[in-house]
């Protein structure tokens, strides 16, 4: 199913909206593609972004997160990381790498293509030179694979590391809603969807263990 843009997506600035928010921000391709709420929703957060834009520490730190989030590397650089220090952790890289692609794979070739929502911009926002992906909006594939890796990290290396993994997550979701890349509701959907996969994975390896699952996948 490809959804089109809503006529209801007007550049209507209101007095409130202090100080003046650009046109672009206020009208976006794809915005009320599923209706007033979820377009009220992205138009609010996309503001409310907007009013954060162009802070020096702020755009370094989301333009780097997006870019490092591309084709998941940032969580392959996490993997072989946690890989290198031995152990458990040494055993667990290839069955994670796998994971990591299954699921880029099915968000990004399976579930983006059945609702075909349009990008907030057609070209990316010129103030952020971030690789333009030709997939379409709906979820976000960097919101997926941040909470998916959250989750099962999470779930790897004990309660105690949670936060940290999901604070790296968070970032790097975010960063896409920040760029103007993605719609908000993109990223929540694909904050969601992640987090559910992610669940699904790690009561697999919770029935099976870890070296059951590797012996299976190797042999």
């Amino acid at each position: 199913m490809t959804v089109a843009p809503d006529a209801g997506d007007r550049p209507e600035q209101t007095a409130a909206e202090s100080p003046p928010v650009p046109p672009q921000v206020l009208a976006a391709p794809g915005r009320f593609a599923f209706g007033p709420a979820i377009g009220h929703f992205d138009r609010w957060a996309d503001i409310q972004l907007e009013r954060v834009r162009g802070n020096p520490i702020a755009d370094v730190v989301f333009t780097s997160a997006t870019k490092l989030g591309d084709w998941s590397l940032i969580w392959h650089i996490v993997n072989v990381a946690r890989g290198l220090t031995g152990g458990r952790r040494a055993e667990q890289v290839p069955l994670l790498a796998v994971a990591i692609g299954a699921e880029s794979l099915l968000v990004n070739q399976g579930l983006k293509r059945i609702f075909g929502r349009p990008r907030p911009t057609l070209e990316g926002d010129p103030r952020y030179p971030v690789r333009r992906p030709l997939t379409s909006s709906f979820p976000s594939g960097h919101a997926s694979a941040a909470a998916f890796n959250a989750v099962l990290l999470s779930a790897l290396d004990g309660r105690r590391a949670a936060p940290q993994w999901w604070s790296l997550a968070t970032v790097v979701a975010a960063s896409r809603a920040y760029v103007r890349i993605h719609h908000a509701s993109d990223v929540v959907a694909g904050m969601a969807t992640g987090a559910a996969l992610g669940l699904v994975v790690r009561r697999i390896l919770g029935n099976t263990g870890i070296r059951t699952t590797l012996a299976t996948l190797m042999a």
